[in-house]
């Protein structure tokens, strides 16, 4: 390991962040700055930060969330204390999008740009804004701006995120942050509210609730929203009074391997859009003689058009924290992860109460409910990288590294989080434990379809007239979740499964939203996206968005992604510019760029990152006038 420090010296402000994180250094002599690069024993400091590289990210979010960026002293007193290489260091940090290395003010206006967004108005958005407050990225005022991926926000679009660096107000210096300074959602956002909330005080303006993305809220027979809107989502009390930690008794009463076998009969697969069997996975991981075992929560939601997770996080926190203990039990994991969006404050902030209060009340620790199981929740949160929701790549963010797939096999069930066995699931997938646990296997496969049982939630935006989260049995057909939503314009098109999904006909009403139905009509549901796009919306921009997605959010490292997705973003650019018969030999180039990344790319991203683009050329012959076949 070449360790090579420079000379720059963290201020302050750093050094107490940092410290707050990772405890003082052992001894006053240990945190002075006047040794050599090759006298490492201070290192040891602290909470023994010493080999602890998983502690990388947090120390990152540490600096960034308390001076607003990461300067080359702050990152160099980190990688001391953990005894980290820079270069390795500074590879992380520049791979996350949340963080900045070079000098910037502590507000930040992240402004979404993306598809739900876009379909809303948010270039001409961007545009107001950067006449009033000067180019993004420009310092205004002690402020900056600048375009964003989506937020997850897609209901209430166009929106912003405003973050405000700074410790807690009134923490101590040795305190961690539990969240920045202050953060604000501005949705739907105006320029003028966003050009208020740059210059307003720091205090952050009250945030509305999760029961307003969900259309639905209140009404009878709902298996996963049915306490949105109606618990106090602080409250253990309020979670446990509508029937929360049933589930969990009954697993204690089953046992681990009866709790496998109630979700196999059950029939849940993944709710991210592999659909894999999930008792099939807990099963394979629990049967893992390697030791320990982990259990890992995927909350980075970063698909555009996808919030349905956020929700249910802000709406229902405490049904979360119960389904993942269930299932650390299950696999005999006693460490389980929930690896967090970075751009959603308010879960983090109802996550953390929730798995304090749970702790408190003995519902996680060492000993849960007297029955001898030790279990306890740590939540990381991303900083902004889609490739992130991958499963291996969110596994190297967690341990301090590059957020890059990895080749499989070996699978993560085998090697998986610290090359130990792991089960990785995301929000919704675990959260329908809890049906199948208090109603039965068989009451919950009586739901849906034979091949996709129980309810899916859908995630619908656009330009619909009650946009938001809906519960439907798999089964249900697109027309029947449109007419729910509402569509008071002209529908030109649907996207289903987001960014990395497909566009469908507004005439394809009869398609049934199911895993084999989608298939069958040669679409994907992927994570349950339905976006909804009037004859306003101008189609080829909107393809030239999805494939700038992409090219941003490729991590690299396979040629075929990294050089795809620019290749099919120059492709779409010359093909909006050209008229007649001169884009068709760009359509022949997209075609066969596409082909070459769904084929050789390492993961999904540079799988899917044609398929949206294929399907409007193929099935709405998007570019019909200019020359497509």
């Amino acid at each position: 390991m070449d360790l090579h420090f420079g000379d720059s010296k963290p201020t302050d402000e750093e050094r107490a962040a940092v410290d707050a994180l990772l405890g003082p250094p052992a001894s006053a002599w240990e945190g002075a700055d006047d040794r050599t690069d090759t006298d490492l024993r201070w290192a040891r400091g602290g909470r023994e930060a010493r080999a602890r590289r998983d502690l990388l990210l947090p120390g990152l979010h540490a600096v960034n969330d308390r001076v607003g960026w990461i300067s080359e002293g702050a990152l160099d007193y980190l990688c001391r204390r953990l005894t980290v290489p820079p270069a390795e260091a500074y590879g992380v940090a520049t791979f996350y999008a949340m963080f900045a290395v070079k000098p910037r003010p502590a507000k930040v206006l992240h402004v979404c740009t993306d598809l739900a967004c876009a379909a809303h108005g948010s270039q001409a958005l961007c545009a107001s804004l950067e006449e009033r407050l000067g180019a993004a990225g420009a310092p205004v005022a002690g402020a900056i701006w600048q375009p964003s991926p989506c937020l997850g926000l897609c209901e209430r679009a166009p929106a912003a995120l405003l973050v405000q660096a700074g410790a807690a107000e009134g923490a101590e210096a040795t305190e961690p942050p539990s969240r920045p300074y202050a953060t604000a959602v501005i949705a739907p956002a105006t320029a003028e509210a966003l050009v208020l909330a740059t210059a307003a005080p720091e205090e952050a303006p009250a945030e509305p609730g999760a029961a307003m993305a969900v259309p639905q809220a209140g009404q009878p027979g709902l298996t996963l929203l049915g306490r949105v809107g109606v618990v106090d989502p602080y409250s253990l009390d309020d979670y446990r009074a509508h029937g929360g930690y049933a589930a969990l008794r009954r697993a204690f009463d089953i046992g681990a391997a009866g709790v496998i076998r109630e979700v196999t009969d059950a029939g849940l697969v993944g709710r991210g859009g592999a659909a894999f069997p999930t008792g099939r996975k807990w099963q394979a991981t629990a049967s893992q003689p390697a030791h320990p075992h982990y259990l890992v929560c995927n909350a980075d939601e970063s698909e555009p058009g996808t919030f349905k997770d956020r929700v249910v996080m802000e709406g229902d926190p405490y049904s979360l924290i119960e389904s993942m203990t269930i299932a650390g039990y299950a696999v005999g994991a006693h460490h389980g992860y929930l690896y967090l969006r970075g751009e959603y404050p308010r879960a983090l902030r109802l996550l953390q109460n929730a798995i304090d209060r749970a702790r408190a009340r003995g519902l996680l620790g060492d000993d849960i409910l007297g029955q001898g199981y030790a279990f306890d929740i740590e939540i990381r949160r991303g900083a902004g990288a889609y490739i992130c929701g991958e499963e291996t790549a969110l596994f190297n963010s967690i341990e301090g590294y590059r957020g890059e797939p990895r080749s499989k096999p070996p699978f993560p069930v085998e090697q998986g989080l610290f090359g130990k066995p792991t089960a990785e699931n995301n929000v919704e997938t675990l959260i329908n434990v809890l049906p199948i646990l208090t109603g039965g296997a068989q009451a919950y496969a009586a739901i849906g379809t034979a091949q996709s049982t129980g309810p899916k939630l859908f995630c619908v935006s656009g330009n619909v007239s009650r946009p938001g989260i809906y519960e439907l049995p798999f089964g249900a057909t697109l027309g029947e979740l449109l007419d729910l939503a509402g569509t008071p314009g002209e529908v030109r098109a649907i996207l289903l499964g987001g960014a990395a999904g497909g566009f469908v006909r507004p005439d394809e009403r009869d398609i049934p939203l199911t895993f084999e139905g989608t298939r069958a009509a040669g679409t994907t549901l992927g994570s349950g996206v339905v976006l909804v796009m009037d004859d306003t919306v101008q189609l080829p921009r909107m393809l030239l968005r999805i494939a700038e997605f992409f090219r941003d959010e490729s991590c690299g490292q396979c040629v075929p992604c990294r050089v795809g997705t620019v290749r099919q973003e120059e492709a779409l650019h010359r093909i909006q510019d050209r008229t007649g018969a001169g884009a068709a030999g760009d359509i022949a180039l997209l075609r066969e760029v596409g082909r070459a990344m769904k084929d050789a790319s390492i993961c999904g991203l540079g799988q899917t990152a044609w398929s949206a683009v294929e399907s409007a050329i193929d099935r709405l012959d998007v570019f019909e006038s200019r020359g497509a076949k």
